[in-house]
């Protein structure tokens, strides 16, 4: 029997993988060394770990391990590559082309950016949660600066047409900045193929640890030098001082490296699931999915089930199954999902619509039972 609440939002966060935890538990006390202490043994063995996450991280994404810098998370990493782009480039325009389902990470550092005068376009995307390449095409300017577009919706887990958008932005010699937090770790991800100038992504959505992050750097583009957020030493190749977490660190860099090998039996593992559930979630009347579902993440199911009062459904499952209705950061709000009001849905239908996301640890048998809860919540509820 499955223990109460089956969770169902690996979306959220994802569990530490025992393995990786085993991994960091000797950098906490026995090798506690800080990585930046070349003077001694001690700080030999940190620098030595966190090289080796590096190099983890880096063949996770096809990259080299000098492009790799780390950060608490995907949120620094965003802010430090939008930001610093934005810094770098205000000089020759002050144009930004972003989506308008992006991350609140992406789109509240755009809102900023706005207020110190410069010009963001949003683009929309259809009813399917996909944008038009032709568009971004044509709202390219001779004074924009950064293209940016996640890889994977982290409400709906639609996966955007990245290489498409990657040669675009290379044709116009703009550089191309990618929140890949949803995907990296769960479907093959590589800058070079991807044409991705800037990368940002965490640990914690992969099987790894809260607070640890990374951010890809394309090295030899004088376009990407960018200025660091805050100083206090020449860190992470003078672009993000402080000690570095090396318990995080190697976390991040175990659990890459399990990603890499266990990614084909993860994604065959989940689709399954996520084609069980789906089928028999999918036959209750008046639900619909939410999304381009035959080009998203096999872990994803964002659903609608058509009722007033979304969230009472949630509350109702809430002891059995833990599922949101969108991304964690927002979850506490009242108002509805951005993404799905983006896709053309009506505030009852996105508040009616739930998140579910599966994962490595989720067995046949917490689906099954989540499929009953769900089943007899709606019943009530109707």
């Amino acid at each position: 029997m499955s223990k109460y609440p089956i969770y169902l939002d690996y979306n959220s966060t994802t569990p530490c993988d025992q393995q990786v935890v085993d991994a960091m538990v000797p950098y906490f006390s026995q090798h506690f060394g800080n990585a930046s202490s070349k003077a001694h043994a001690h700080g030999w063995y940190a620098e030595d770990a966190v090289s080796q996450a590096r190099e983890q991280v880096a063949s996770l994404i096809g990259a080299d391990a000098k492009e790799i810098i780390f950060t608490s998370g995907a949120t620094e990493s965003i802010n430090l590559a939008i930001q610093g782009l934005a810094q770098k480039h205000a000089s020759r325009g002050k144009h930004i082309i972003t989506v308008a389902t992006e991350h609140k990470a992406v789109l509240d550092v755009c809102a900023h950016l706005q207020e110190q005068g410069y010009d963001i376009t949003y683009l929309p995307v259809d009813a399917m949660g996909m944008i038009a390449l032709d568009q971004l095409e044509g709202s390219i300017r001779k004074d924009t600066v950064l293209i940016a577009a996640m890889y994977a919706n982290n409400e709906t887990g639609v996966i955007h047409p990245v290489a498409a958008i990657g040669r675009l932005a290379q044709k116009y010699a703009i550089p191309f900045f990618c929140d890949a937090t949803q995907a990296v770790g769960k479907i093959p991800v590589d800058v070079d193929t991807d044409c991705i100038d800037m990368m940002a992504f965490s640990a914690h959505k992969m099987y790894g640890p809260k607070g640890a992050g990374a951010l890809f750097i394309r090295k030899k583009n004088p376009l990407l030098e960018i200025p660091p957020l805050f100083y206090g030493g020449a860190h992470e190749r003078k672009l993000r001082s402080g000690t570095l977490n090396v318990p995080g660190i190697v976390g991040m860099g175990k659990a890459a490296a399990l990603c890499q090998a266990m990614m084909a039996s993860d994604a065959k593992h989940l689709q399954e699931l996520r084609d069980m559930f789906w089928k028999e979630i999918g036959a209750i009347e008046g639900v619909q999915w939410n999304g381009q579902q035959d080009h998203s993440l096999t872990h994803v199911a964002n659903i609608c089930f058509n009722m007033q009062g979304g969230d009472k459904l949630i509350k109702t499952i809430s002891k059995h199954v833990s599922v949101s209705s969108g991304a964690a950061c927002s979850s506490a709000t009242v108002e509805p999902s951005h993404v799905l009001k983006a896709m053309g849905l009506s505030d009852t239908k996105a508040h009616s619509s739930i998140r579910f996301s599966f994962g490595r640890f989720t067995t046949l048998r917490e689906i099954t039972i989540a499929i009953e809860e769900i089943k007899k919540a709606v019943s009530r509820l109707s």
